[in-house]
C-alpha cells in the first residue's frame, strides 16, 4: 500500500486524475481529499471515489469525476487501499478488561472506580486507533456511572476515544446477578441494579435515565436455574413496562437473552435488540424479524471464554457452546433477522473489536454483510444514522482507511493506515 500526500495545486502539472474534476473556490475553505482504490459507503463497494473533508464533515463524496474539489485541498493518495465509515461495535464493556487476565468477579469486587476509569479511557484510545469510531456501551458491570463520565471525557476531549451512547447499571431481576457464592450476611456491590415488579422496573428506569443513560439494558435471562443454567428473569409485563417507561422520554430497551423463552418475551415487549441469542429457535427468530428487533450475536465473547478454558480452534473439535451459536447464526439468517455488529468486547481485549466481524464470516455472513453491520446497520441502531455510518456528502467524518479489501478479505480490516474522527486524523499522515 502506497500512501501520497500533496496540494492539488502543487500538483497541476503532475498526471492526477483528480486535476480533471470541477473545482470550486475555495474562499478560505481548508479541505482534504481522501483517495483510496475503494470506498465502501456503509452500504455498497465503489472504485476510484473520492471523499473530500472540510472541518468534521464529509462535504463531497462520489466518483472522480464528479467531485467538487477546492483549489486549495491536501489529497492523500492511498493505493491499494479501502475506505469505509467509521467502524461501529455495539456490544462493547469498557469497564472490562479480558477475563483470562481478571476474572469478572475480582474486576467487580476488587478494582476501584478510579482504576477502572482509568482503564476504561486506556481501552477507548485502544478502541479509536483500530477505527472504531462509535460504540454503544452495555453497561458498566459494576461501576455505577464511571460508563456516562467516561463519555463525558471523550466528548470534553480529555481522553481520545469512539463517542459513545452507554446504559449506565444495567437492570437484573432480584437474585439473578452476581457475583454470588457469598454466606447470607455478606453484602456485595452487584454488577447492576436490581428491580422488580411494574412499579419497581418503572422507578429504576426513569432513575437510570436521569444518571445519564442513553439506552437501557435488561436481563431478560441469567444464569439462575436450579442447575445454574440460564431462565427467563423478568415477565413480559415487566419488560413492557421497562420499554413503555424508556419510550416516553425517547429510549430504547436492549435485553440480554440467550433462552429460547427469554428472547420469545422481549421481543413481545418491544425491545430493540437482543443480546447474544444462543438458544433461539427458527420459530422466535421468525418472530424477531417480523418485529424489526434486531440480533447482537456477540460471537467473539463466547469464542474467547472457551479458549480461556483451553479449547483450540485450530485443532479441537467445537464445544457444545461454539455449536448452538453457529446454528443461532444460521437460524437468524435463515429468518431473515439483521445481524449487528456487536463483539462483547471487555471479555477479550479492546483494539481487538475486528475479531467479532472476522467470525461473523466464518459463521455465514457475507464480508459485505458484516461491514454493513459495522457500520449502517450499527448507526441505526445508535439511532445516529443521519451522522455516522456512511460515507455521504453532510455526515460527520469519520472514516478509516485500511490496506486491502475487506470485502475479499475480512481480516484487512485490521490493516488500519487511516483513522479519521469528526475530522481529525487520529492515525495516519497529519
Amino acid at each position: 500500500m502506497y500512501v501520497k500526500r500533496f496540494s492539488l495545486l502543487a500538483a497541476a502539472a503532475a498526471t492526477v486524475v483528480l486535476c480533471t474534476a470541477p473545482r470550486i473556490s475555495a474562499q478560505d475553505i481548508s479541505a482534504t481529499v481522501l483517495h483510496a482504490d475503494r470506498v465502501f459507503d456503509g452500504l455498497k463497494m465503489y472504485d476510484d471515489w473520492v471523499v473530500v473533508v472540510s472541518g468534521n464533515r464529509i462535504v463531497d463524496a462520489g466518483p472522480v469525476s464528479s467531485v467538487s474539489i477546492p483549489e486549495d485541498a491536501d489529497m492523500l493518495r492511498f493505493e491499494g487501499a479501502t475506505l469505509l465509515p467509521g467502524l461501529i461495535d455495539a456490544h462493547s464493556h469498557l469497564l472490562l478488561h479480558p477475563y483470562n487476565e481478571t476474572s469478572w468477579n475480582d474486576q467487580v469486587l476488587k478494582e476501584s472506580f478510579a482504576e477502572r476509569a482509568i482503564r476504561a479511557g486506556v481501552h477507548a484510545g485502544n478502541t479509536l486507533r483500530a477505527g472504531f469510531t462509535s460504540l454503544r456501551d452495555l453497561g458498566s458491570e459494576g461501576a455505577g456511572y464511571v460508563d456516562v463520565g467516561v463519555k463525558q471525557a471523550i466528548e470534553k476531549g480529555v481522553i481520545p476515544g469512539p463517542r459513545l451512547i452507554v446504559s449506565g447499571k444495567a437492570i437484573v431481576a432480584t437474585g439473578s446477578y452476581g457475583p454470588k457464592g457469598f454466606a447470607e450476611h455478606v453484602h456485595v456491590p452487584l454488577g447492576a441494579e436490581e428491580a422488580d415488579g411494574l412499579e419497581g422496573i418503572q422507578r429504576e428506569v426513569r432513575d437510570q435515565i436521569g444518571n445519564g443513560a442513553d439506552f437501557i439494558k435488561v436481563y431478560a435471562d441469567y444464569r439462575w436455574g436450579p442447575n445454574g443454567e440460564a431462565r427467563p428473569t423478568f415477565s413480559i409485563e415487566e419488560l413492557q413496562q421497562a420499554v413503555a417507561t424508556a419510550g416516553s422520554s425517547g429510549r430504547t430497551v436492549v435485553a440480554h437473552a440467550s433462552t429460547a423463552e427469554a428472547m420469545r418475551r422481549a421481543t413481545i415487549a418491544g425491545v430493540e435488540s437482543i443480546e447474544h441469542g444462543d438458544g433461539g429457535t427458527p420459530e422466535v427468530f421468525q418472530m424477531m424479524a417480523e418485529a424489526g428487533v434486531i440480533l447482537c450475536p456477540t460471537i467473539a465473547a463466547g469464542h474467547a471464554i472457551m479458549q480461556y478454558g483451553g479449547w483450540d480452534p485450530g485443532t479441537d473439535s467445537d464445544p457444545e457452546r461454539i455449536v448452538r451459536k453457529k446454528q443461532s447464526i444460521e437460524d437468524a439468517l435463515e429468518a431473515g433477522v439483521t445481524l449487528c455488529n456487536g463483539s462483547d468486547v471487555g471479555v477479550f481485549s479492546h483494539g481487538d473489536n475486528p475479531r467479532e466481524l472476522e467470525l461473523m464470516v466464518d459463521y455465514g455472513v457475507s464480508p459485505l454483510g458484516a461491514l454493513t453491520a459495522a457500520t449502517s446497520v450499527n448507526a441505526k441502531l445508535m439511532h445516529m444514522e443521519d451522522a455516522v455510518g456512511r460515507v455521504q456528502t453532510g455526515f460527520l467524518a469519520d472514516i478509516v482507511i485500511v490496506d486491502g479489501n475487506p470485502a475479499e478479505a475480512i481480516s484487512d480490516i485490521r490493516n488500519v493506515v487511516l483513522v479519521m474522527k469528526d475530522g481529525e486524523i487520529v492515525v495516519g499522515p497529519r
